[in-house]
């Protein structure tokens, strides 16, 4: 059997990841593991952050995973390199789409949507004077992206009323370009869409992310038995088991197994 790829998140917003790795590999299995409890990382000081995704590493590494993908802008930032400097297998992690976002602008003007840990790290800062090429790039937090879809609040009264709070003034200052710098956003993309209008175009980067995840997958050798997927989580099970079809309805139950971790 082939070892698989772990996927961890701070919560439930990896799954979006998830959902793109299985739509390019389907032959692959996964260990995701969602760390719940800890939840939102993006709210938490860089080195908590990193202790923590160290510890999920080392048992996904554990169950014999080959490649890990961080689906968690927050914990890349606090944890990739120094993740690379210590373990021999390959790390992906997530990075807002700032670079293709300025490309696109007619405007001139992009917003970045993201958690706290990620606009303030050195390293969105980095991309920011890399890539802006004279753009206005303007951000703004969201940690209540994190809980709608913690909580599976995908849509009705309350979510969109959030998402016009968050993003309406992004688009009042002049942004045609918003970026979702969070793996938790992707699954409010249809009501953030319908928020800001059909003009204003969305960025992620999880399809981007798998692909660049596939370049270290031999996938040559493919089972014919149908691969099962271990979703991990540090928080309510019962919850997750819930909210999980509304999240990856693409991925058959039947290869899907749910546990409870207390890590």
């Amino acid at each position: 059997m082939k070892p698989p790829i772990g996927i961890l998140d701070s919560g439930l917003g990896g799954l979006s990841v998830f959902n793109e790795v299985q739509k390019l590999m389907p032959d692959e299995s996964v260990i995701y593991f969602g760390d719940s409890a800890w939840c939102p990382y993006g709210a938490r000081p860089a080195d908590e952050i990193q202790r923590r995704v160290f510890t999920v590493t080392d048992f996904l590494l554990e169950q014999g995973c080959k490649l890990i993908i961080i689906a968690c802008n927050s914990a890349t930032i606090a944890a990739v390199e120094a993740l690379r400097a210590q373990y021999p297998v390959p790390f992906v992690g997530m990075e807002p789409g700032v670079k293709p976002a300025t490309a696109l602008t007619k405007t001139g003007t992009v917003g970045v949507l993201a958690t706290e840990a990620s606009l303030a790290g050195e390293k969105f800062h980095r991309l920011i004077t890399d890539y802006s090429n004279g753009v206005n790039v303007i951000t703004r937090p969201c940690p209540n992206f994190v809980e709608l879809v913690e909580h599976g609040v995908l849509s009705g009264p309350k979510a969109r009323g959030i998402v016009e709070e968050e993003t309406l003034p992004l688009i009042e200052a002049g942004a045609d370009v918003l970026v979702l710098g969070c793996t938790h956003y992707p699954f409010l993309r249809p009501l953030i869409q319908e928020v800001v209008g059909p003009d204003v175009t969305l960025l992620d980067t999880g399809a981007a992310v798998a692909r660049h995840a596939a370049s270290f997958v031999d996938q040559e050798g493919t089972e014919t038995t149908t691969p099962k997927h271990r979703i991990i989580t540090t928080g309510d099970l019962s919850h997750l088991e819930k909210i999980f079809p509304t999240l990856c309805p693409d991925i058959p139950p039947t290869q899907v197994r749910f546990s409870h971790s207390n890590l």
